[in-house]
């Protein structure tokens, strides 16, 4: 969709995206996979912002003398978040009616939480340990109590296991619907770790331009990627109110109004990090 045609005030779409089947999965176990949704013209602009941005973080490493800026790590795995307002056209995906129909079916209202670049390099993309997305949360703030909130995994290549797919544990076999794990730091990867069972998880493998939406509550992890081609995944995540530090109701992350009683209510003329606080979010928090 063109960024002139999206406007405030449109009823959110019902394509039967989302099938019964779906929907009954998301609500047991955490999670559904949409094959092949995002359109071909929105994934070629996804992968040309991904380019500038992997630029961007690699000269700011560079600048700063880095290899590593907590578990960003140069040329193996990269988490860029929180910079769409930087870019022309990223917003006209993040607010998109793709974007409306899946977070509005899965949460009712909806504001965007978090977004972020999770890219693993060639040959070298380190693996990612068992955690959920509210542990990275819960680490900084341990009397959180919000509500689950989505995590769109967007894959602008295919994936599989060899390049560093993502696997979930659905809530089943975890034991994850209500509750949120103590998490334990690695030292070298500065990753979270929640999770230290048998479990492999599901395996995610689909092809480039599809979804898989999870709650924050599944635990899930990635493989290395081993394939001599970069591993690059968008990620929009999204909750149902705004969640707030436990202590002092500062915001976590942000909480951009994007849809209420059905209605996208998002405008990008008043879509401004001055008016929405700038909020920094936790760590990072994705495969």
């Amino acid at each position: 969709m063109l960024a002139e045609e999206i406007k405030t005030g449109r009823t959110v779409p019902n394509t039967g995206l989302i099938s019964q089947g779906d929907l009954e999965q998301f609500k047991s176990e955490g999670f559904v996979s949409l094959e092949n949704v995002i359109p071909a013209d929105m994934l070629g602009m996804m992968r040309e912002e991904c380019s500038y941005f992997l630029g961007y973080e690699d000269c700011g490493l560079d600048r700063d003398g880095l290899k590593s800026n907590g578990i960003t790590h140069r040329g193996n795995r990269y988490f860029i978040g929180n910079q769409y307002r930087l870019s022309q056209r990223l917003w006209t995906f993040i607010y998109s009616d793709l974007m409306a129909e899946i977070s509005s079916t899965l949460l009712g209202d909806v504001f965007l939480f978090n977004e972020q670049w999770v890219v693993k390099g060639p040959g070298a993309g380190m693996k990612f340990s068992w955690h959920q997305d509210s542990g990275y949360i819960k680490s900084s703030d341990y009397e959180t109590e919000h509500k689950p909130y989505l995590t769109c995994w967007c894959t602008l290549d295919d994936v599989c296991i060899d390049n560093g797919t993502v696997y979930i544990l659905p809530h089943s076999r975890g034991g994850t619907s209500h509750t949120i794990f103590d998490h334990d730091k690695e030292s070298v990867s500065n990753d979270l770790v929640g999770y230290i069972g048998d479990d492999p998880g599901d395996p995610v493998i689909v092809p480039a331009g599809s979804i898989i939406a999870f709650t924050s509550f599944n635990f899930h992890r990635s493989s290395p990627n081993t394939t001599p081609a970069m591993r690059r995944v968008y990620l929009a995540q999204y909750s149902s109110e705004p969640i707030v530090r436990s202590k002092t109701g500062d915001l976590w992350a942000q909480a951009v109004p994007f849809v209420k009683d059905g209605q996208i209510v998002y405008d990008h003329s008043t879509d401004t990090a001055e008016r929405h606080g700038g909020a920094a979010a936790p760590e990072n928090f994705e495969a």
